[in-house]
């Protein structure tokens, strides 16, 4: 299956794309793997990309000659040289001969390629160590270890002209505000790991950025393999965005979207259905692909095969070892409703105080509405000195217990336990109680119960973009304990023990699903109450 928008059918604009593919075979060399250092060679389906990303506004029209589209995003399923194929790109629009621009147009109306002046390309990895590996490490190769070497100055985190007017750098953040406004090509890659709110706002004020060099018609390109549904991610608010245009929604002249994935009809139990999706996902890829090794991958016993389809089938799916159903708790958001003043509400608390990150969660009891608070976050580009700001934390947890009837907040005290035991002495020991998370049987019950309600829909939620990607990073760690039916029991974590992707605020919306359910038993109930924001005119915290 193919979601392409443009449709394939339509027809065709000009391109420079023969050109650049020429440029390409000629001048550049494969990457690190099997090929590295052979002559580039473009399999069908990335010539026909190139071809399309490069097309032109044909002459007569009111921009002849100016790049068709602004914004290029290509999603294949893992392996399939993506990585490869933008870094030629990048070879193509940082060379001083390439012919990426139309500077004009011959007799028969085909255009004429030249190459951009003063190129300045930034490469976007989702961290830092990521930053200088994928499509920079495979540019290294192409350009030094290629017959172009000798046109640059290439260095571990940057390549320079050898004149000096023009370069391509790694980059694992957007570019200070003088830089980011002079890029005339911009490479994203792996977006469905661009989920952290930093990635996400420098791939928003990168493309904003855009129009600023009007010369140089500057672009944007992103590779990825498919998205993991309710992360948030780049990619998957591009997958989003592309079929609001397929299905006739939203307009965007500017976009050029691409995906291929194996169809839903397949199969996957056995070997003819399988090959098949995976024949599929990978098209012309396929031929120099061990497909028989990609299928083999399914027989392990213990094989993730969620993961699987996502990597190898390119289809957006959620791996097994992820905690929560995000697709369902995408469906529960509920961003119109309010939590009313004075209604009666629970809490739950987790974080830390000077690494990951400090949340706070409610859930109103009558509806099960749950709404994030307040998320303070590490910063990744803090020292070691940084801490979460405890005053801020305070006013926000004062700010709960006046504007609502508080029935109990559930806090891990956890590096917070004088400030707990204060919370508990000024607003009573039976409203503010410390909820240790590290019991590990009681935790696994209460993540099994928070996981049930968001299956049953007996939660819903203010559509919180933060509260959702903690709920989409928290994976599971099976435990060496099982319940009365001999099932073995779960907590969550992280990815890895120092992974950007937090899950604080997670853990404080299982805390105040708890919270809630130990209200519903008790027969809590909502007495006559004023709240001192019902007078302030406040809505919302």
């Amino acid at each position: 299956m193919i979601l392409c928008v443009p449709s394939l059918d339509e027809e065709p604009y000009p391109t420079l794309g023969q050109q650049v593919c020429e440029f390409i075979t000629e001048n550049l060399v494969h990457g690190p793997g099997d090929l590295r250092g052979e002559p580039a060679r473009l399999d069908s389906e990335k010539r026909a990309l190139i071809y399309r990303a490069y097309e032109i506004y044909p002459l007569g029209h009111a921009q002849a000659g100016r790049r068709r589209f602004r914004r290029v995003a290509i999603s294949l399923r893992k392996g399939s040289a993506k990585t490869e194929l933008a870094a030629w790109l990048v070879a193509c629009e940082l060379h001083p001969e390439a012919p990426v621009r139309c500077t004009g147009w011959q007799k028969d109306g085909e255009p004429i390629g030249g190459p951009v002046n003063d190129p300045y390309i930034p490469l976007v990895a989702y961290t830092e160590e990521q930053s200088d590996e994928l499509c920079y490490a495979t540019l290294l190769v192409v350009l030094g270890e290629g017959p172009l070497a000798q046109d640059f100055d290439i260095g571990l985190q940057r390549i320079v002209r050898r004149k000096g007017d023009g370069k391509a750098v790694a980059l694992a953040t957007a570019p200070s505000a003088r830089e980011g406004a002079r890029t005339t090509f911009e490479v994203f890659d792996e977006t469905w790991l661009f989920s952290l709110p930093r990635l996400k706002n420098a791939h928003r004020t990168m493309l904003a950025n855009l129009p600023k060099r009007m010369a140089a018609d500057p672009w944007a390109l992103e590779v990825t393999t498919a998205p993991v549904p309710g992360e948030g991610s780049v990619a998957e608010g591009t997958m989003e965005y592309a079929r609001a245009i397929a299905e006739g929604h939203l307009t965007d002249a500017r976009l050029f979207f691409f995906h291929r994935q194996a169809s839903d009809g397949h199969d996957l139990t056995t070997p003819d259905g399988l090959r098949a999706a995976v024949l599929e996902a990978s098209g012309p890829v396929a031929d120099w692909s061990d497909i028989e090794g990609i299928i083999q991958q399914w027989q392990d016993p213990q094989a993730d095969r969620a993961h699987l389809e996502h990597v190898w089938l390119n289809r957006p799916s959620q791996a097994s070892d992820k905690a929560f159903d995000v697709e369902r708790w995408k469906e529960l958001a509920d961003p119109g409703y309010i939590i009313p003043d004075g209604a009666l509400i629970v809490g739950g608390f987790d974080g830390s105080r000077f690494h990951d990150s400090t949340a706070l969660v409610i859930t109103e009891v009558e509806t099960g509405h749950q709404a994030l608070i307040g998320l303070w976050e590490k910063p990744l580009t803090a020292g070691d000195d940084w801490e979460v700001p405890e005053a801020e934390v305070d006013a926000v947890v004062h700010e709960m217990f006046e504007r609502w009837q508080v029935w109990r907040l559930y806090a891990d005290p956890h590096y917070w336990e004088s400030t707990v035991a204060k919370w508990a002495g000024e607003f009573g020991g039976q409203r503010v109680m410390a909820w240790y998370t590290n019991r590990l049987a009681q935790m696994a019950y209460s993540l099994r119960s928070f996981a049930t309600a968001i299956q049953a829909g007996e939660l819903s939620h203010d559509g919180n973009e933060d509260l959702a990607r903690h709920i989409g990073n928290a994976c599971k760690r099976t435990l060496n304990l099982r319940d009365e039916d001999g099932e073995r029991l779960c907590l969550i974590q992280k990815e890895r023990w120092d992974s950007p992707f937090k899950i604080d605020a997670a853990m404080a919306a299982v805390l105040s699903n708890e919270a809630r359910m130990d209200a519903i038993k008790s027969g809590a109930k909502a007495t006559a109450y004023r709240s001192v924001y019902e007078d302030r005119g406040v809505l919302h915290v």
